[in-house]
């Protein structure tokens, strides 16, 4: 799991991460982006969901843990696209 970044990056970010538009019901994996910070803890880094809904600017992503299905409100620039 990652814990920095190397130093030359630090503090960059993708900016066309920061703006993607997902749809409902996209599938998308959590991969969080160091120099932002994130609110839930280090288990959801890989795990993959769906898209369910956008409230404002993050988006409600459904994962299931356990096969107990569970959802989250996570910023775009923490979602990665998955090509399906």
């Amino acid at each position: 799991m990652l814990s920095h970044k190397n130093i030359r990056q630090k503090g960059k970010f993708s900016l066309s991460r920061f703006f993607q538009k997902l749809k409902q019901g996209d599938k998308v994996a959590v991969v969080k982006e160091l120099s932002i910070p994130f609110p839930y803890s280090y288990r959801l880094q890989g795990r993959t969901g769906t898209v369910v809904t956008q409230r404002g600017k993050a988006y409600e992503v459904e994962i299931k843990d356990l096969n107990k299905p569970k959802r989250y409100m996570i910023q775009p620039i923490h979602l990665k696209k998955i090509q399906s």
